[in-house]
């Protein structure tokens, strides 16, 4: 890898975003009809390699319902208002009513309510009794109480995740999760994440999961950031931990598919995840956009709500159309927030692949330049990509 000097004491290595990237079309373009957007995780074939985040304003049982029925896959928070709160519609209705000033202080209160145990079983059974593939999410210090429950409620993927996992967890107040064991006593795929690294994605690839999510930061609402100053730019991070999956797979012919989580805003960043070397994308504010959302408009992340040291902002995202409209068009908007499937499609026939895999080939180039070059009228007037 390429290494540059920070400073007399200091090398460093430059990593890549979505928006310094571009993909560049070869000899070949097909009919974006024939492209092949199916993908397969956990040993279930999607029709569309989407995947909604694990947030309260993106998911609620009946949108992990849709989600499913459009294709894809709705992954329900566990420590979230589902599992928390009966009512959990009110509790959602004062967070999208509160104050910028005031959200805050009331996530906080809200999020003290404990998980309770006979919710996460009946959230889970709404989602499976309406014959919707059903995914639900954890962090790791709460998964051996809440897996087994989910397991037998009938979930069929369980979602490890948190700001950044490792199979090497230090502490001295507390016995880290051995996730070889997780895997084994689950019996179920087991997604985990987030990582960044080619080494920690090799890792834990090797105690049994069934995909790795890749991203630190990026997400709309997410200031770990800033707060934290941890993370990679996406690009780089996928295209490392697909390295890594291509190596675990000629060393052991077992494929783990890698998801990037976050980041992803339209559907151009979708195009770029892909080309870059995922087999699937986790969104959320893009979803938290849809009529059906539970957030009324409004997004926040998992680590908005932090007693201690919240790691995320209530954004206002807005309602621009149906789930199915942002996930299949027809599109109502010129700035690629609409349609997310059509636009991966007419990227796949443009540059000539008709599917996935093919599409992680595709040649990617720096382009620090893509979003301005050309674009001094749309800049000004507020339009397209400069909405």
């Amino acid at each position: 890898m390429a290494e540059f000097e920070l400073g007399r004491s200091r090398a460093v290595r430059r990593a890549y975003g979505f928006d310094e990237i571009a993909l560049c079309p070869s000899i070949i373009t097909i009919n974006p009809d024939d492209a092949d957007v199916s993908t397969t995780i956990g040993g279930i074939n999607f029709k569309i390699p989407i995947i909604a985040s694990a947030m309260d304003g993106v998911i609620s049982p009946k949108t992990a319902v849709l989600m499913s029925q459009l294709g894809g896959l709705g992954v329900l928070n566990l420590q979230g208002l589902w599992t928390k709160y009966e009512n959990a519609e009110e509790m959602l209705k004062k967070i999208s009513d509160v104050s910028k000033e005031e959200y805050v202080p009331l996530m906080q209160k809200i999020y003290t309510e404990p998980v309770k145990p006979a919710l996460v079983e009946k959230r889970i059974k709404e989602i499976k009794s309406a014959g919707a593939v059903t995914s639900v999410s954890s962090i790791p210090q709460e998964a051996m109480l809440l897996g087994p429950i989910a397991k037998k409620s009938g979930a069929d993927i369980f979602v490890l995740q948190s700001t950044v996992i490792s199979t090497k967890h230090k502490s001295s107040t507390s016995k880290p999760l051995d996730l070889s064991e997780f895997c084994k006593m689950m019996g179920i795929p087991v997604l985990v994440g987030n990582c960044v690294t080619y080494e920690v994605a090799l890792t834990l690839m090797g105690t049994g999961v069934a995909g790795v999510l890749v991203g630190i930061g990026p997400g709309a609402a997410c200031t770990s950031r800033g707060v934290l100053g941890v993370g990679v730019p996406m690009a780089t991070s996928i295209a490392d931990c697909a390295a890594a999956r291509d190596a675990y797979y000629k060393e052991n012919g077992i494929y783990i598919p890698i998801i990037a989580d976050g980041g992803m805003a339209c559907g151009g960043d979708i195009c770029k995840a892909i080309a870059c070397g995922a087999d699937a994308v986790m969104i959320g504010s893009p979803i938290a956009r849809a009529e059906e959302a539970p957030g009324h408009g409004f997004h926040w992340g998992m680590a908005t709500p932090n007693a201690a040291l919240p790691r995320g902002s209530r954004i206002k995202v807005g309602t621009i159309g149906t789930l199915k409209e942002i996930l299949l068009g027809p599109a109502k908007y010129d700035d690629g927030s609409m349609n997310l499937v059509g636009a991966l499609k007419t990227s796949m026939g443009t540059l000539g692949a008709s599917n996935i895999k093919e599409m992680q080939q595709v040649e990617v180039v720096i382009a620090p330049s893509i979003l301005t070059e050309g674009k001094v009228y749309q800049k000004a007037q507020s339009l397209g990509m400069y909405k």
